[in-house]
């Protein structure tokens, strides 16, 4: 999907493209990339770099051709893992400023009418990219509000019940967060070499700038308490499933040993020998309640060092 747009107090979206405007492209098709390739003669190894999900944010440049590739987060519902971050490219030239995400985001069209509803002027590339970095710190800090509602919810479900659905829940959010934390620490270093790159006096934002590392800054330390909780979380229940297991195999043993008080008293009075206790009338009576007796005892010991 390719969209043309041009800045007036707000990107606004225009039918062709025009001189300074940013063309947007998500989830590009073959009529996309024939018009990178073709018309705006885009190079295909750019377009190859994006494509790669694991590619981290860099710089690139050919010829006059300028790549950044920056991370942006994503809600995956069909993944085991909920959330994750994709690349997205910016292409500058000295007259072209180009996005190319092969995923569909939630953030891209929040950011065009963000800038609509509060009227935003974005004067060059350089600030483009800046405000698109700001826009993804501010989505990581969403997407991790709902990580932590998905956590509670799922140690509400674990304290009723231990199930391995809900264990397994919470490991992908962990893997969730180291994804966002790799992600956010790349976003940050890119900002330094994009200060390096656009030096220039007309460059210059350095209040947008500031703005732009302490919102990654508070997105990178929520993501880091955010982690930690979890991993306290996962290890606490760790535990908890451990001593269940101890308790059980405890009550388990404690149960074998009581039974096995008659049974071994059976055992030797069915042997084929003499018992010395035959002639009595209620022999039999005798030795049921001898090892009733002896199993209520252990059953008592047990009790009092709590293995029961």
């Amino acid at each position: 999907m390719r969209k043309y747009l041009f800045c007036e107090a707000g990107f606004v979206e225009k039918a062709n493209w025009q001189p300074n405007c940013w063309i947007n492209i998500e989830c590009p098709d073959a009529a996309d990339f024939h018009f990178l390739q073709e018309q705006l003669k885009v190079p295909q190894s750019f377009l190859n770099d994006i494509a790669d999900t694991d590619e981290r944010p860099r710089t690139d440049t050919e010829g006059n051709w300028l790549l950044t590739i920056l991370r942006i987060p994503v809600q995956t519902p069909d993944s085991k893992v909920p959330y994750a971050t994709v690349p997205i490219g910016i292409i500058t030239n000295n007259e072209l400023v180009i996005s190319v995400c092969y995923h569909s985001t939630e953030m891209l069209p929040d950011f065009i009418e963000h800038t609509q509803r509060k009227g935003i002027n974005v004067p060059n590339k350089y600030e483009l990219i800046l405000r698109l970095i700001y826009s993804s710190a501010v989505w990581f800090l969403k997407y991790l509000k709902q990580i932590n509602n998905e956590v509670n919810n799922a140690e509400k479900e674990l304290e009723r019940s231990i199930r391995n659905e809900d264990l397994l829940r919470l490991m992908n959010l962990q893997k969730s967060l180291v994804y966002f934390n790799t992600s956010i620490r790349g976003n940050e270093v890119m900002i330094g070499k994009l200060q390096n790159i656009f030096n220039e006096k007309d460059y210059q934002n350095t209040e947008l700038t500031e703005d732009v590392l302490i919102e990654l800054k508070q997105a990178h330390n929520q993501v880091n308490i955010y982690s930690d909780i979890l991993t306290g979380t996962m290890d606490a229940f760790a535990s908890i499933i451990s001593n269940n297991v101890n308790t059980i195999m405890k009550r388990m043993t404690s149960l074998s040993i009581v039974l096995m008080v008659p049974t071994l008293i059976a055992s030797f009075y069915g042997m084929n020998v003499d018992i010395h206790i035959e002639g009595l009338p209620h022999a039999f009576a005798l030795i049921v309640c001898f090892s009733i007796f002896l199993s209520a005892t252990a059953f008592v010991i047990f009790r009092k060092i709590k293995w029961f």
